[in-house]
């Protein structure tokens, strides 16, 4: 055990926990803030069976497990990309958090489609998009599934080429 030195931060003696404290607090917030705005999160249980999956305009498919994105409040979607599909540049309006649950796909950040950035991601891995963040995604070579999660209303604006 270390004697006590008060010249030390309070955030070295907690070895950076204050910190972490701070941003579960802040994301605790958010959550409640998206909550109390829109509807309260109802119980429930959904098997892949029950999610109905429809084709978007940019030819991938989604799925709402939880919530709608159209609404404020939280939402979650399931996102399935057919193999080769590139999605070009884009941003949200709203913070998400995605994670691949079957396939690859190859994620990064920008406002230009570069597959020199593109980063493979598999099954389990995880990225955020904060609002605004331009970003595109490629399903190079397979079908993929991710999950969506964020607080709404949500949308998409194209990055203008």
């Amino acid at each position: 055990m270390t004697a006590f030195d008060p010249k030390r931060t309070l955030e070295e003696l907690n070895g950076g926990r204050m910190k972490n404290l701070c941003c579960a607090l802040g994301f605790a917030a958010a959550l409640f803030a998206g909550g109390v705005c829109g509807d309260d999160l109802k119980l429930s249980q959904v098997v892949p069976s029950d999610l109905v999956w429809a084709t978007n305009a940019a030819g991938f498919e989604v799925a709402k497990v939880v919530g709608d994105p159209g609404k404020p409040g939280m939402y979650v979607n399931r996102v399935k990309f057919p193999a080769n599909l590139r999605i070009q540049p884009h941003f949200h309006p709203d913070e998400r958090v995605v994670v691949v649950l079957q396939g690859t796909v190859y994620f990064a950040y920008g406002e230009q489609f570069d597959e020199a950035k593109l980063r493979p991601l598999g099954p389990g891995s995880a990225w955020t998009e904060p609002a605004r963040q331009p970003h595109y995604v490629w399903a190079k070579g397979g079908e993929a599934v991710i999950q969506v999660t964020g607080i709404g209303p949500s949308g998409t604006t194209q990055i203008s080429k």
